[in-house]
């Protein structure tokens, strides 16, 4: 598959100074993986491929030693391969694994930038919180692989030119052609249910008759709550994932405002509070913290207290939640369906660099999001259907004097009134 994050790998091995090691991070089976090797066998002659989690025979050799010439010869001794400078990637990964690893990548930046180094982790946020050793602050280029976005995820459908004229009219502001328009929904229908896990996107677009997609995505689910019992104390990893699993529930309120008593019963912060970092952490979540003013910059009015809980891909929260395509076109769905949109665009958002914010004012008004754009703050309305009347957008645009907003509903390209409507 197709994915944006290799442009990124080709502008790094092009670089031609002060190339430093790149570390990827991403939650489970996003397709670090399948990504950076396919990249590695495009673009290098060897790849040495070093998986922490399934040779930990290698740990101990990270004791002591872990300037790159020693690093170097061991690796080429263990796998019996001579490590070229220029025509070989070395990639490490689940680096999480082996901590002494992760701190290496500092001297291959400093005595050995010749090299290739890739490293990546599924669970790189929660591990460097209890690490024992330093991080190499300064020392890696450091980026994160999200699930498919819709865009990879029309790619990998083969629709590259329906993606590409979404792109176009976005960028123009242009009204998109209405029988494209009206494809490109169908298949927005299809990614809320689908999502953006690779496997599941591969056993939807195949239809592989052994495993079907939801199955895929029930099996992620399955993975990640092993993660938990894995990577946390016993009491810790049940708390974990009574958090992780009332998302749903969370969301599907006429506030969808993070509550602990809907964890359980006398839930509060001193009680779950561990449990929401270790899920935004391991990048199984997404965080949107609530800002009292819609000035710049947006950081500085947070209230930390206040924030909501989106799933990282909106595949698993249908997996979660039992939506299935069928169920998704049906009546009893119209209020579901905006927890959906909104988690969708919650993605979509962190998919482009966004930090996540909303706004609220005194519960009377609320704003799905805040991003920064150009060096201002810009709303970002969201709506499930073509219904684009929005009290709050308006007292938000009144109060400060923004811009301009986005709305983003079911309704075609357009702006209006310094409002940029994108579907």
């Amino acid at each position: 598959m197709k994915r944006k994050l290799t442009e990124n790998l080709l502008k790094w091995k092009d670089q031609t100074d002060n190339r430093l090691p790149m570390l990827i991070y991403g939650a489970r089976q996003v397709g670090k993986t399948y990504t950076v090797f396919e990249f590695g066998r495009a673009h290098f002659t060897e790849v040495l491929y070093v998986n922490f989690e399934q040779e930990a025979g290698l740990i101990p050799y990270f004791d002591g030693d872990i300037s790159p010439k020693r690093i170097i010869s061991v690796l080429e001794q263990y796998y019996q391969k001579q490590v070229n400078p220029v025509e070989t990637l070395l990639f490490f990964d689940e680096i999480q694994v082996c901590e002494r690893a992760l701190t290496a990548l500092k001297y291959f930046a400093e005595n050995g930038p010749e090299y290739s180094v890739i490293a990546a982790g599924s669970l790189l946020g929660v591990s460097v919180n209890r690490s024992r050793f330093s991080f190499p602050v300064g020392k890696v280029q450091m980026t994160t692989l999200h699930p498919l976005d819709f865009e990879e995820f029309l790619w990998a459908k083969g629709k590259t030119l329906l993606a590409d004229e979404i792109r176009r009219s976005c960028m123009a502001n242009s009204t998109m052609n209405e029988q494209l328009h009206r494809e490109a929904l169908i298949d927005y229908r299809e990614y809320l249910v689908v999502g953006g896990m690779p496997a599941a996107v591969k056993a939807s677009v195949e239809q592989q008759p052994l495993m079907t997609d939801l199955e895929v995505r029930r099996t992620i689910l399955n993975a990640y709550t092993s993660d938990m019992s894995k990577y946390a104390s016993p009491s810790e990893s049940v708390k974990i994932r009574s958090a992780y699993e009332s998302i749903p529930a969370q969301l599907a309120k006429e506030n969808s405002k993070f509550q602990y008593k809907m964890i359980r019963s006398g839930g509060r912060a001193s009680l779950f509070g561990d449990s929401i970092d270790w899920l935004v952490a391991s990048s199984v979540v997404l965080k949107c913290v609530k800002c009292e003013q819609g000035f710049m910059p947006p950081m500085a009015y947070q209230d930390l207290s206040s924030f909501k809980l989106y799933m990282s891909d909106i595949g698993l929260l249908s997996a979660q939640s039992g939506i299935t395509l069928k169920s998704l076109a049906g009546s009893e769905m119209n209020h579901f369906s905006g927890a959906l949109t909104e988690n969708y665009v919650a993605g979509a958002l962190v998919a482009k660099g966004f930090d996540l914010h909303y706004w609220e004012s005194k519960s009377k008004a609320e704003v799905d999001f805040l991003i920064v754009l150009n060096g201002s703050v810009i709303p970002v309305e969201v709506k499930a259907a073509e219904n684009n009347r929005s009290r709050s957008l308006s007292v938000y645009m009144d109060r400060y004097k923004a811009e301009m907003a986005i709305r983003i509903s079911s309704k075609n390209f357009g702006f209006e009134n310094g409002i940029k409507s994108v579907p």
